[in-house]
């Protein structure tokens, strides 16, 4: 058998560890099924994507936005609760 180690941040690790739990499988057993299902399929089980925040139509608009609060053309509204 052969040993793998990864990195990833502390709160990563603890919250996917209580997702195995959760689930009643130990992470060695999912990051398992991970490396079969990519395997088999030969690919990424999953759609892998680009978060849109960072898309350039997005922060062209963003950027529009902040030319316009800079030149004061902006209007404040109350939040209205239901």
């Amino acid at each position: 058998m052969a040993t793998m180690s990864i990195r990833t941040n502390d709160e990563r690790k603890y919250s996917f560890e209580g997702f195995c739990e959760s689930i009643g499988i130990t992470v060695t057993a999912a990051v398992n099924m991970f490396m079969a299902a990519c395997l088999r399929e030969s690919r990424i089980p999953f759609e892998v994507r680009a978060d849109p925040f960072w898309s350039e139509e997005n922060q062209e608009r963003l950027r529009e936005s902040i030319k316009q609060f800079d030149e004061g053309k902006f209007s404040q509204h109350d939040l209205i609760e239901e």
